[in-house]
């Protein structure tokens, strides 16, 4: 099975191939350019650069929050918009659980933090058993205390919010570890595609855990109106 992974929901981001269990490309870029300016020629140059064609894709995967409102509209609009030319399922992956996916080999829990703004973060935790991973915890936006307060063991943290995360129980996953990978999404959405969930176009949508400042504007106007 051939997919197509696009990751957005960060500032850092890209979009990767997988053909069955054989990651064939990967790009990843972590600097202020809007996913707007680099996604598409990411994903045209991996396709190239594979030898693929766009219609012999079998699905998309792409990473559905929680994250930056602007990357995740993204990436959602630019996978819909591909599932339904090339006729494809969507594998929605969330971002916490790609990051998470990046350390398998933990022995500790692994709880990945994304810097959510306005003094919180994304979190949640998961624990590796037999091989496979595990969610402990609902998705979280709370602010980096609260966070630090539920660590009550060791436990490996990462992505761009884990540094704000002060616990003695905390401990930060090297560089390499830290942010979310198109190709973790790439296998989570490949073992969804395998397993007949993924979803339509239509049925697409994001992982938001609080509402994005045009919503909180347009509830405001509503009230003062």
């Amino acid at each position: 099975m051939k997919v197509l992974a696009l990751q957005t929901s960060t500032l850092a981001g890209g979009a990767a191939l997988l053909d069955g269990a054989r990651l064939v490309g990967q790009y990843t870029l972590d600097i202020r350019v809007t996913h707007s300016e680099r996604l598409l020629v990411a994903v045209d140059r991996l396709l190239a650069d594979a030898g693929w064609r766009a219609a012999e894709l079998d699905g998309i995967a792409v990473a559905v929050g929680p994250g930056s409102f602007t990357g995740l509209r993204i990436g959602l609009s630019t996978a819909k918009g591909l599932g339904l030319a090339l006729g494809l399922p969507i594998a929605p992956v969330p971002t916490l659980d790609a990051l998470a996916s990046g350390l398998p080999f933990a022995a500790i829990p692994v709880v990945p933090v994304l810097d959510a703004r306005k003094g919180e973060v994304y979190a949640s935790c998961y624990r590796w058993r037999d091989g496979e991973m595990h969610r402990e915890w609902e998705y979280l936006a709370v602010p980096p205390t609260e966070l630090a307060r539920r660590l009550t063991e060791p436990v490996v943290t990462c992505g761009d919010g884990a540094a704000s995360v002060l616990s003695p129980f905390a401990r930060i996953a090297p560089a390499a570890r830290q942010l979310p990978s198109p190709a973790c999404v790439a296998e989570l959405g490949h073992a969804l595609l395998a397993s007949e969930r993924g979803v339509s176009a239509a049925e697409l949508s994001p992982i938001y855990l609080r509402p994005s400042e045009a919503e909180l504007r347009a509830r405001g106007a509503g009230v003062l109106a």
